[in-house]
């Protein structure tokens, strides 16, 4: 009896042993397939959607994620989602930026295995979308969003394009958001870039599992955003909303001006003619009411890029 009390501590000391040796369950990670949204507030919700109707051409639905709120779609999964601007907000005018996952629950356990702070669930829309939102190193929130089974195509004649390429963000620290995007979601470089050959202002990084990307915008003009943390005092809610943007893609921004401009659709704040970015991309900038910039793009570039090459395939229609 003594022997086998003996024998079976062994093996449960054994067990134990080998299970404290074995390495962590790896939970894999879902694909990332391309943005979703972003999330704006407005302070005149007639004029914001008279701006993304009537000039972008989206089609504009109710918001299954907060009923006071609108989506202004630009494609079946991809959308401007506008929300009544909160008392005290300041001059920060976006609330969230999104992206698109096969599986929210299953990402959300992904993170949730590195470590990361991460909700008990997911919030389910009406639509049948499911999401959860986490704040990056910077504490910007940002959610994961699976998309219903069967979303809808709406139907958008006047579209002025119909693929959100990229999102733009204000970034102090690329080295502690990269530790995010890069290390533990699977961002991978695209181009980086600046005003100038030696200076680096934008770091543009595809979704892991798209052509999509999210540009860190670390400096505006001359004024370095540098260590520190929040708004930086001197900085004007136009100039955050050029920094805080989005972009839609279109094959030719010339061709796209010139729709705008001859049916009449260039009201409101915008630039005074297109330009070739210094990444060689033709692009041309309109701002909503409360100043978030909107940039249509060319998918390729038609000039050699500043800076650097890019390292990745273009985003499509």
């Amino acid at each position: 009896m003594q022997f086998r009390f003996i024998v079976a501590a062994s093996l449960v000391a054994l067990s134990l042993t080998a299970a404290a040796q074995m390495p962590d369950k790896v939970v894999p990670r879902p694909r990332i397939t391309g943005i979703s949204h972003i999330a704006v507030y407005s302070s005149d919700l007639v004029a914001t959607e008279h701006y993304y109707v009537d000039i972008i051409g989206a089609v504009r639905v109710a918001d299954p994620e907060d009923t006071g709120g609108a989506r202004y779609l630009i494609n079946a999964t991809q959308f401007v989602e506008v929300l009544p601007l909160p008392a005290g907000q300041g001059i920060n005018r976006v609330d969230h930026t999104a992206y698109i996952t096969e599986s929210a629950e299953g990402l959300r356990k992904y993170l949730l295995a590195k470590g990361w702070n991460t909700p008990a669930g997911l919030n389910k829309g009406a639509d049948g979308s499911r999401w959860f939102t986490v704040l990056d190193p910077e504490g910007n929130k940002v959610q994961f969003v699976q998309p219903p089974v069967h979303p809808v195509t709406p139907p958008a004649p006047n579209l002025i394009g119909k693929h959100i390429i990229h999102l733009g963000i204000m970034v102090h620290s690329r080295e502690k958001e990269d530790a995010f995007y890069r290390q533990i979601l699977g961002f991978r470089p695209y181009w980086y870039g600046g005003m100038v050959e030696t200076r680096t202002d934008w770091v543009s990084q595809q979704t892991p599992d798209s052509h999509d990307w999210l540009e860190y915008m670390l400096t505006f003009g001359n004024t370095p955003v540098g260590d520190s943390k929040g708004i930086p005092a001197n900085m004007s809610q136009h100039d955050l909303g050029v920094l805080d943007h989005l972009s839609i893609g279109v094959p030719s921004v010339t061709d796209a001006h010139k729709i705008l401009e001859d049916s009449n659709r260039l009201g409101g704040v915008h630039d005074a003619h297109t330009q070739i970015g210094k990444d060689g991309k033709g692009q041309f900038n309109l701002y909503d009411p409360d100043g978030i910039r909107l940039e249509l793009m060319n998918f390729h570039a038609t000039e050699k890029p500043c800076c650097s090459p890019f390292t990745a395939e273009d985003p499509a229609e």
